[in-house]
């Protein structure tokens, strides 16, 4: 038994008609298996399609190796009744953009630097293709500009199953070695490729394809792409970041990357000043200053150490310096060791503390306010 696959004739056909074979309940609800279906299993790094059967919700579609493909239902159907099946057909239309601007892709960059895609991925907001070799910026963006002139050229698509003496002479690409029956899909003077799933009829309904972020991966590159709808409105929501950068720098939107530079640039120097600030103020702190604990505000982690360490070397007692966190209190303390862990195992124990330390530094975190704190250790005075 097998189940005819009409989105192998049409992978534009939205709605049809088809005989229950079988119902049977299983934990994913129900297990339907039909004559026909338009519905595309989960297959080939692609989810299946969703739609419904006459009242039934179709939440998955599974195929074995003998062909048959099950859809798995909220609700069951009768055996032997003819069902209307309909397609999802945007989520359907989503995944044609993504899968033929993906195949458009991985012909243009094996023509132009023989790389072979080893792993495809499509989810619901991203695509990922594998390549078995490291692509340069450069060379990354002539795939994505030749690959958007296929578009631009509207090259069509064509799947068929060739017969098997023309499959042996047939050259193609294969993620792994196929056997029996073997769907091709063409893409004019572009790419041929074993591939099982729905495409889009000419590259014109891919729409824009775009390359966005990449990562080493096993020797090659990962790559993350998006196509037509998906490429539209990951350019709206960049556009409109970019807009409002350019209204809070008063620049150009063609401006924001060198002004955003630029007022990195002033932030760096700016917090070069305030450390070196902050450093004088310490020393200044230091000379004046001999008690066993120490209140001051916006200070860092380091320049509490530097605070600690500066008190200790001063008198030889231990001390600790506390600052606001905004979610509790930094500390840095300063000690002989023996003394100083003692101090940190007291802490512990009366108020909830991260952190540790060793070599006469402890530095953490205690989850009260400042002053807190000092209310607390007045009250041990």
């Amino acid at each position: 038994m097998s189940t005819e696959k009409l989105y192998d004739a049409d992978s534009h056909l939205t709605e049809f008609s088809a005989k229950v074979l079988s119902c049977e309940p299983c934990k994913n609800g129900f297990a339907v298996i039909l004559d026909k279906t338009a519905f595309f299993p989960e297959a080939g790094g692609q989810a299946s399609d969703r739609g419904t059967l006459g009242e039934a919700a179709v939440t998955d579609v599974q195929i074995d190796g003998t062909d048959v493909l099950t859809h798995f239902l909220d609700r069951p159907l009768a055996v032997g009744e003819t069902v209307t099946g309909k397609i999802n057909w945007e989520r359907r239309f989503d995944f044609m953009q993504q899968h033929s601007g993906e195949h458009i892709v991985s012909g243009v960059a094996h023509t132009l630097y023989g790389v072979e895609n080893v792993g495809f991925h499509l989810g619901e907001d991203i695509v990922t293709l594998d390549f078995d070799r490291e692509l340069t910026a450069a060379e990354l963006h002539r795939i994505e500009t030749l690959a958007n002139e296929k578009v631009f050229e509207n090259v069509a698509f064509r799947t068929y199953y060739p017969d098997e003496e023309t499959l042996k002479n047939l050259s193609y690409r294969s993620k792994k070695e196929l056997n029996g029956a073997v769907r091709i899909v063409e893409i004019e003077n572009t790419d041929r490729c074993a591939c099982c799933a729905p495409h889009v009829n000419s590259a014109a309904e891919v729409g824009l394809i775009k390359l966005l972020d990449t990562e080493r991966l096993r020797g090659g590159i990962r790559i993350q792409l998006k196509c037509g709808r998906r490429a539209l409105a990951d350019y709206n929501e960049k556009y409109q970041n970019v807009r409002k950068i350019g209204a809070l720098l008063s620049v150009k939107q063609t401006e924001t990357a060198e002004a955003t530079q630029h007022l990195n640039d002033q932030l760096s120097a700016e917090k070069q000043k305030n450390a070196a600030l902050k450093k004088r103020m310490a020393e200044q702190i230091i000379a004046v200053t001999d008690g066993a604990y120490l209140f001051v505000e916006d200070f860092e982690m380091k320049e509490l150490q530097l605070l600690a360490d500066g008190l200790h070397r001063k008198t030889g007692n231990l001390h600790a310096v506390f600052t606001p966190n905004g979610e509790g209190t930094s500390f840095s303390a300063c000690g002989e060791e023996t003394v100083l862990n003692g101090w940190l195992a007291d802490l512990k124990n009366r108020f909830p503390v991260r952190g540790g330390g060793r070599g006469g530094m402890v530095s953490g975190t205690v989850a009260i306010s400042c002053a807190e704190l000092q209310k607390e250790f007045a009250k041990a005075d």
